[in-house]
C-alpha cells in the first residue's frame, strides 16, 4: 500500500483537528470547505454519523470537498518472509513488539521513591513496624481496587500524566502515534471523528478512566460487518492498517516502537472472534503492518 510515504502531513492533521477547523482569512473554495466542515462537525456532534459520513461522500470531486479523503488504494497484500523484511531493514519484533520503556522507567523510578520515602518517614517520625505495616496494608489495598474496579486505569492515569510532564520525548511520540491512526483512516476513506492524547484528556472527554490515548472513527459499516461475523478482506485490511498505523508510525520516525501494544491486543482479539487462528491472526498483522512500512 506503501501509506509510509504519505506520512509527511501527519502530525500537521492533528492540529488541523478534523472536523473542528478554525481558519482566518478564507474565502471562495477555502470558505466553502470550511462551512462543510462546520456541518460535519455538526453532525458528529448529535451523533448523525452516517449523516455526516454521507455529506463527506456526496461532496467527493466537487468544489469544497474533502481533499484527499479515501484517496489511498489498497493494493493485493501478501505475506513477506523474515528475509525479505530485514533486507527492507524492517525488524517485526521491534515493530509487532512494543515495550513503552518510558512509562517503564516511570513505574520503578516511582516505586523506588516510595520505598524511599517510606524509609525516610519510619527514621524521621519513628513509626512503629505495627504502623508501618497498616499503611503497607493501606497502600495494596488501592492499588488492589484500582486494579480490580478500574482495570488499573488509576495508576495508568498517573503514570501517562507524569510522562506527559517530564518528557517531551514521550509526549511527542503520543502525537506522532495517534496521528499515524488519524492520518491512514482519513486517507483511507474512513471518517475521524475525535481523538485525546493522554489519559487525563480521556478522562475529561469521556469520564472513563479506561481510556486513554486514542482515535475514534465513524466506523459503523465495520461494526455492521464484525456483527454478522462476516467481515470482508477489503473492509478487514482497511481496518488492520488502521489499527496498526500507530505502531507502523513510530516506527518509521524512530526506527522502533514503544506505544500500541494496546492497538495490537484489540486486533488480535477482533481478529480472533471472527474465527482466525493464532498462526492466521499473525499473519493479517504482519501483512499490514509490511503495506504500512515497505
Amino acid at each position: 500500500m506503501a501509506l509510509a510515504l504519505c506520512y509527511c502531513g501527519c502530525s500537521s492533521y492533528l492540529k488541523w483537528n478534523l472536523p473542528r477547523v478554525r481558519a482566518a482569512n478564507v474565502s471562495g473554495i477555502g470558505s466553502s470547505r470550511l462551512q462543510i466542515l462546520q456541518r460535519v462537525d455538526e453532525e458528529l456532534r448529535k451523533g448523525n454519523e452516517r449523516e455526516a459520513l454521507a455529506l463527506v461522500n456526496d461532496l467527493q470531486g466537487k468544489p469544497g470537498g474533502l481533499r484527499c479523503f479515501g484517496a489511498a488504494r489498497q493494493v493485493p497484500q501478501r505475506l513477506y518472509s523474515l528475509d525479505e523484511l530485514k533486507l527492507n531493514g524492517i525488524d517485526t519484533s521491534s515493530l509487532l513488539s512494543p515495550v513503552d520503556g518510558t512509562l517503564g522507567a516511570i513505574e520503578r523510578n516511582l516505586q523506588v521513591a516510595a520505598l524511599l520515602g517510606g524509609f525516610s518517614a519510619w527514621i524521621v517520625f519513628g513509626f512503629s513496624q505495627s504502623q508501618i505495616l497498616y499503611f503497607s496494608l493501606g497502600l495494596l489495598f488501592l492499588w488492589s481496587l484500582d486494579l480490580i474496579s478500574f482495570n488499573g486505569g488509576v495508576s495508568n492515569l498517573l503514570l501517562d500524566t507524569i510522562a506527559h510532564i517530564v518528557s517531551q520525548k514521550y509526549h511527542n511520540r503520543v502525537i506522532q502515534h495517534e496521528a499515524g491512526h488519524f492520518l491512514i483512516a482519513y486517507l483511507l476513506g474512513v471518517l475521524p471523528r475525535g481523538y485525546t492524547l493522554s489519559s487525563l484528556e480521556a478522562l475529561r472527554k469521556e469520564g472513563s478512566l479506561n481510556v486513554q490515548a486514542g482515535t475514534a472513527f465513524v466506523d459503523f459499516e465495520f461494526l455492521e460487518e464484525v456483527n454478522t461475523g462476516k467481515v470482508s478482506a477489503k473492509m478487514l485490511n482497511k481496518f488492520s492498517c488502521i489499527a496498526l498505523a500507530g505502531v507502523a508510525t513510530e516506527y518509521l520516525l524512530f526506527n522502533y516502537a514503544e506505544g500500541g501494544l494496546g492497538d495490537i491486543d484489540k486486533l488480535d482479539k477482533l481478529l480472533k472472534s471472527l474465527g482466525f487462528t493464532q498462526k492466521k491472526a499473525n499473519s493479517q498483522a504482519s501483512r499490514s503492518a509490511s503495506a504500512l512500512t515497505l
